[in-house]
């Protein structure tokens, strides 16, 4: 079948493209609108509302109007950064397109998927997801139909049946015409390897949390006003009065700008990852990279070179080397060429001989554990000496003399009986050894999974510098101490998923590399699934990131975007539990000692806004790299809040208290308290961000422009008195010292406290 169907050429294939268009189904466009809507319904957009309707009924239409604007900025921004998340994913994951191997002009070659026309000959085997509807001229082939099916019972096919696109191989292989592409398809759409939700898994839990904690301080607070008012004297009219500002403190609490901050972290993390040869196909993953820390790594093309050469080569038959060695060229695959397939060709070339190929030949499969070929009227046989070995019953007296340590051994089995073995070895990579000690640094243990004996696996770790034992998986077991393991020997593909479970079970949060069909399971499986360059296109949908390189550096990278990314939202959940701690606490104690709440209704709108404008650019910020692994302990970031907004509470009530038996009218002292805030929220941000004093390091560009932006907002109103009372440039002076010197002390006294949090 496959001399009558030879594939297109070059010439009709660019025709056909030209005519027809690229194999491809644009996705759905991003609908703002319907987003815009959905934001308006969640939990902080209902204390929103409920706010604004209780402004309206006690007739405070301009702060109703700050209200509305806020819930309207609140949900326009949500669903701008959602937008801005999805085209960054939507960009990378055209770099994830899947390869095919097509036959053109007569010569099997790999091109991107999209390039795909009706009447090209493809080859597919285990672990392809199909691009295109196919006719299968040859081969049995079982296929995942669940994605156009919703069943996911495996569907086996043979010739002439038809194979949908994005249905995924799982067994066997075989060769198949394309017949229809792109929206022809049964599916009408194309192998999308990106997992769209730009959602990240712990950004609605966190939320609940800062919102949770937050909602009980001001209920506590606002409990203590009412019960205060009572005991002063007020009546009913005096407590419906004080209505707005309640609830003023409650829309304070709202973490307006946190999701925004949260996905633009992300996808600027994803953009960044992107440059650097590793691509996101799930945003979760980078924010999971800051915990990880147990690392199961394959050891060929991470560990090692993705290029295998044969050491050693041992003739057992009564044929020429010549020969031999032609014949097991045959029995490697040249349409799906894998490591070994390389290695065996390389060194059949390197020698002068002809690589031979056969027209009834069989694909290597973990279940028979060799390929096969009939050539020149022999069988020929190559793959696994344990799995040959139970056919040719005799091969184990034949093997006395090799040494199987020194490296992987493929046998060759010729009319089933052993003609002789291969012994080839992977160079290690030049930055693995450092790349490795990065990863310990980082508090990542690092396990080295391989197929290979323990001996061979033994001197692997060594030579990287792996400390620790490297023991057999059949001597793994429940007592077997993890912290003390390097390497694992005589791992099997399926064998991965049940240890991946193990460990976490165990209570390690787990990353994970593969590249195969059965590598699937676990990738899915491991809080971080690592698809590495020369995964199946089943593994790359599997993972949360794609590596474009070999090689383990990337995975530094990861792990540095995650701890990035939870460096921001750390330094976010601080400043926004602190200064809603502390604009709470300095107007309930301002109340409860000086009869009155020492800020201006518009000022308390008018500071919610500018906060959370500026709290939207942390995601962008300067940060460094932690070298543990790191976990959200909301109670212990609650508690380093706490004592922040203490100490600028306790410098605002002196203050206030000063300024009141100084004369300044209580017009005044609200705008100075107003510009108060805004500064204190400014250092709080400063403060935060850093283990460093603030003094000694620096925001983003966009953190910082947006802080001068909010200074410069809040001096012309306080100077102008635009929507509150106007003050002196004196009074301003005095806030921006007294602001500043609480800002030195307090730095003076956290920064232990933030250096080790």
């Amino acid at each position: 079948m496959s001399e009558k169907n030879s594939g297109l050429t070059q010439a009709q294939a660019d025709k056909l493209l030209k005519q027809n268009g690229l194999n491809e189904v644009p996705e759905p466009q991003f609908n703002f609108f319907k987003e815009f809507l959905s934001k308006l319904w969640n939990l902080s957009a209902w204390i929103l509302e409920a706010a604004l309707i209780l402004e309206c009924i006690l007739g405070k239409w301009i702060q109703s109007l700050f209200v509305l604007l806020m819930l309207l900025f609140a949900a326009w921004n949500g669903a701008s950064k959602k937008k801005q998340s999805r085209r960054v994913l939507n960009n990378i994951s055209h770099k994830l397109t899947p390869k095919v191997s097509v036959e053109r002009d007569g010569k099997w070659q790999n091109i991107d998927s999209k390039y795909l026309v009706t009447g090209d000959l493809i080859s597919i085997q285990a672990g392809d997801v199909l691009a295109a509807d196919v006719k299968i001229i040859s081969g049995q082939v079982s296929f995942d139909e669940s994605s156009i099916t919703g069943e996911a019972k495996t569907v086996r096919k043979g010739q002439d049946d038809t194979g949908f696109a994005g249905t995924t191989v799982i067994e066997g292989n075989g060769l198949a015409i394309v017949t229809a592409t792109g929206a022809n398809s049964r599916s009408g759409k194309t192998i999308n390897l990106i997992n769209n939700s730009a959602a990240p898994g712990h950004l609605q839990q966190l939320l609940t949390k800062i919102i949770y904690y937050l909602c009980i301080l001001d209920g506590i607070l606002t409990l203590v006003i009412v019960i205060a008012s009572f005991f002063k004297g007020g009546d009913l009219n005096n407590l419906i009065n004080m209505l707005p500002f309640l609830a003023m403190m409650f829309i304070a609490s709202i973490p307006v700008a946190m999701p925004s901050t949260f996905a633009l972290s992300n996808s600027f993390e994803a953009t960044r990852l992107s440059k650097e040869g590793v691509l996101t196909s799930d945003l979760t993953g980078i924010q999971d990279a800051a915990n990880l820390n147990l690392l199961l790594l394959d050891k060929t093309g991470t560990i090692t070179e993705n290029k295998t050469a044969v050491s050693n080569w041992t003739n057992f038959s009564n044929l020429d080397d010549k020969t031999v060695l032609e014949l097991a060229s045959a029995a490697t695959d040249q349409r799906n060429k894998k490591i070994i397939d390389n290695a065996i060709d390389d060194y059949v070339s390197k020698l002068g001989l002809t690589i031979r190929t056969s027209d009834n030949f069989t694909p290597f499969t973990s279940g028979t554990g060799y390929s096969m070929a009939e050539i020149d009227g022999h069988n020929v046989k190559l793959g696994s000496f344990k799995q040959l070995s139970l056919i040719d019953k005799a091969a184990n007296d034949k093997i006395k003399e090799i040494d199987f340590g020194a490296g992987r051994s493929v046998a060759l089995l010729i009319d089933d009986k052993l003609a002789g073995v291969f012994i080839l070895q992977d160079q290690v990579r030049s930055d693995s050894k450092q790349a490795l000690a990065e990863l310990k640094k980082r508090g990542v243990l690092p396990i080295m999974l391989t197929g290979d004996n323990q001996k061979t696996a033994e001197a692997v770790a060594r030579e990287v510098d792996l400390k620790g034992e490297v023991i057999s998986i059949h001597d793994f077991n429940d007592q077997t101490d993890t912290s003390k393991l390097a390497g694992i020997a005589d791992v099997l593909p399926e064998d991965k998923l049940k240890m991946v479970k193990f460990f976490q079970q165990k209570g390690y949060i787990v990353g994970m590399t593969g590249d195969g069909v059965n590598d699937s399971p676990a990738l899915r499986q491991a809080e971080v699934g690592i698809a590495v360059s020369n995964a199946a296109d089943v593994a790359k949908r599997s993972g949360k990131m794609v590596l474009l390189n070999d090689g383990l550096t990337s995975i530094v990278k990861i792990l540095d975007a995650g701890h990035r990314v939870y460096q921001r939202m750390t330094t976010w959940s601080l400043t926004k539990l602190a200064r809603t701690a502390q604009l709470t606490m300095l107007l309930t104690f301002g109340y409860l000692f000086f009869d009155y709440i020492p800020m201006a209704l518009n000022a308390m709108v008018i500071y919610t806004i500018m906060n959370n404008m500026v709290t939207m650019m942390i995601g962008t910020d300067r940060t460094h790299i932690t070298y543990q692994p790191e976990n959200w302990n909301m109670a212990k970031l609650a508690k380093i809040a706490f004592s922040l907004a203490s100490g600028w509470t306790i410098v605002g009530i002196i203050a206030i208290a000063y300024l009141n038996t100084h004369g300044w009218s209580h017009g005044t002292i609200s705008t100075m308290v107003y510009v108060y805030l805004v500064l204190s929220a400014m250092f709080i941000i400063m403060i935060t961000r850093t283990k460093r004093y603030f003094w000694q390091d620096y925001p983003s560009k966009a953190v910082g422009l947006t802080q001068l932006g909010d200074i410069i907002l809040t001096i012309i109103l306080a100077i102008f008195g635009i929507a509150m009372t106007k003050i002196s440039w004196m009074n301003l002076l005095l806030v921006f010292i007294v602001a500043l010197l609480a800002a030195i002390v307090i730095d003076l006294f956290y920064q232990p406290i933030m250096k080790n949090r």
